[in-house]
C-alpha cells in the first residue's frame, strides 16, 4: 500500500506537531516499526522547525510526504531567505546550537538535499528507509 498526501501550512509554531502527526499515523498505519516511525518524524520535526524559526513570520510552507516501496520521502518547501548548510553546521553561533537540527537529520536519515529552486524557493527532501539496518548476527559455531 502507498500513501502520499501534501499540506500547505502557515509559517507558525503549531504547524509542526500537526504535520508531524500526520506523518506518524500514515507511517503506523503502513505497521512500520516505531523506531523507524521516530527516526522518520524526527527528521520532519527538526526540517519544519528550521522554516518556522527562519521563514519569517508571515506566509506558508508545503509539506510532501511519499510512502511507497519501503522508502518514506519527504518534502519541505518554504520562501524563507534560505541559508548555506555547510555553512550552518561547520559555523556554529554563539550558543553553539546553530547547525545541529542539520546534523541530526542527517543522522537520521538515509538521504538529506537542500535545494534553492529557480523560482527562489527553497526545498528540503529527506529519503528514510522503512525497515531498520540488519542487526549483527552471532556466527554459528556448532
Amino acid at each position: 500500500m502507498d500513501i502520499s498526501f501534501t499540506v500547505r501550512l502557515p509559517v507558525d509554531v503549531g504547524s509542526v506537531p500537526f504535520v508531524r502527526g500526520l506523518c506518524r499515523q500514515a507511517l503506523e498505519h503502513l505497521r512500520i516499526e516505531r523506531a523507524v516511525v521516530e527516526e522518520t518524524t524526527l527528521a520532519l520535526t527538526e526540517a519544519c522547525a528550521n522554516v518556522v524559526q527562519h521563514a519569517g513570520d508571515d506566509g506558508e510552507y508545503q509539506v510532501s510526504v511519499e510512502i511507497d516501496s519501503g522508502l518514506c520521502r519527504i518534502t519541505v518547501v518554504d520562501d524563507g531567505a534560505g541559508f548555506d548548510p555547510d555553512e550552518a553546521v561547520t559555523r556554529p553561533g554563539v550558543d553553539g546550537e546553530r547547525g545541529a537540527g542539520l546534523t541530526l537529520m542527517q543522522a537520521l536519515v538515509d538521504r538529506l538535499d537542500f535545494r534553492r529552486d529557480p523560482d527562489g524557493r527553497h526545498r528540503v527532501r529527506l529519503e528514510k528507509r522503512l525497515t531498520t539496518r540488519p542487526s549483527l548476527r552471532l556466527l554459528d559455531r556448532g
